[in-house]
């Protein structure tokens, strides 16, 4: 499982020209999903993200969580996350897990990360084509995937 994950000081998913949410300060959160991932990649990504402490404090250092702001957290699902760029132009997404086995695991990740943090997780809509739009804070990103925990 892999995270794109930026502080932002809004953002929101638009589909069919609708918004679908939309956050004020808080993250925004790209998912992407493979075949071999379990709830233990679940449990290990949401513990590191309502404790990274990626927010400034009072002396404006890089030291507060997510749950210590008590902000807002938008999960989008991105599949491209997984995409192999070693052949030729065109990225091959094989790595990326099909819809039955990555929405179960999308759902699992909000309600676990809704959980954990006792915050407002807002979501898109798997498989929808959405249009996000983000104010990044900082910029700040970072990128975490399960299966380098070390």
């Amino acid at each position: 499982m892999r995270v794109v994950i930026q502080r932002v000081s809004e953002a929101s998913v638009t589909i069919d020209q609708k918004i679908k949410s939309r956050i004020g300060a808080g993250l925004l959160i790209l998912l992407g999903i493979e075949p071999n991932d379990q709830k233990e990649d679940i449990l290990w990504l949401v513990k590191k993200i309502s404790n990274l402490r990626i927010f400034p404090d009072e002396k404006e250092v890089m030291n507060k969580s997510i749950v210590d702001k008590a902000l807002e957290m938008l999960v989008i699902s991105q599949f491209t996350l997984f995409a192999s760029t070693k052949k030729g132009n065109r990225p091959s997404y094989i790595r990326a897990a099909r819809p039955d086995i990555a929405i179960p695991l999308y759902e699992s990740f909000i309600k676990e990360l809704q959980q954990v943090s006792q915050l407002t997780v807002e979501t898109g809509t798997f498989g929808a084509d959405m249009k996000v739009a983000l104010v990044n804070d900082g910029p700040v990103t970072i990128c975490m995937d399960s299966k380098n925990k070390e």
